[in-house]
């Protein structure tokens, strides 16, 4: 792999990256999962009288339940001021998935699945805490778990 690094007073704040290669292939996927890492930030959550900063890798799952948002940490659910699109564009490159249209899963947390009778999935975390993933979603999940187990093994 070849870097090349350009610094100059005349760019932009903002920093630009650019990949030339040959064709797609798994390395430059994981490449690319590790540069938008970087761009992962701690959100704050709202616990009681408390307000919290959360780091992702701590999070298990984020939910919307009677129009609020939270985040599922050590079992415990805190109150996040933002919305679940926005958090699902943050959160992305931290492993991150859709689980339904009011879950979004930390994909590194998962121990285990259970499939019930009608199609979903019963995830387990770390924590001990569970959740269901949709039928909508099973697939790609699946594709996103076998795909991390495969730049494991590189």
């Amino acid at each position: 792999m070849k870097i090349d690094i350009d610094i100059n007073e005349d760019y932009g704040e903002e920093i630009e990256v650019a990949i030339r290669s040959r064709s797609w292939s798994k390395a430059l996927d994981q490449v690319i999962q590790n540069i938008k890492r970087v761009d992962v930030k701690r959100i704050t959550g709202i616990d009681g009288e408390q307000t919290l900063v959360l780091s992702p890798e701590s999070i298990d799952f984020i939910f919307a339940q009677n129009r609020k948002v939270y985040a599922s940490v050590k079992g415990r659910s805190i109150q996040i001021n933002m919305k679940l699109y926005q958090l699902e564009q943050l959160l992305m490159p931290a492993d991150f998935t859709r689980f339904s249209k009011s879950v979004l899963g930390n994909l590194k947390r998962i121990t285990k699945f259970e499939l019930s009778f009608n199609g979903n999935l019963c995830v387990y975390f770390k924590t001990g805490s569970s959740t269901y993933v949709s039928r909508k979603y099973v697939n790609d999940i699946k594709t996103k778990l076998l795909m991390d187990g495969d730049k494991n093994h590189e």
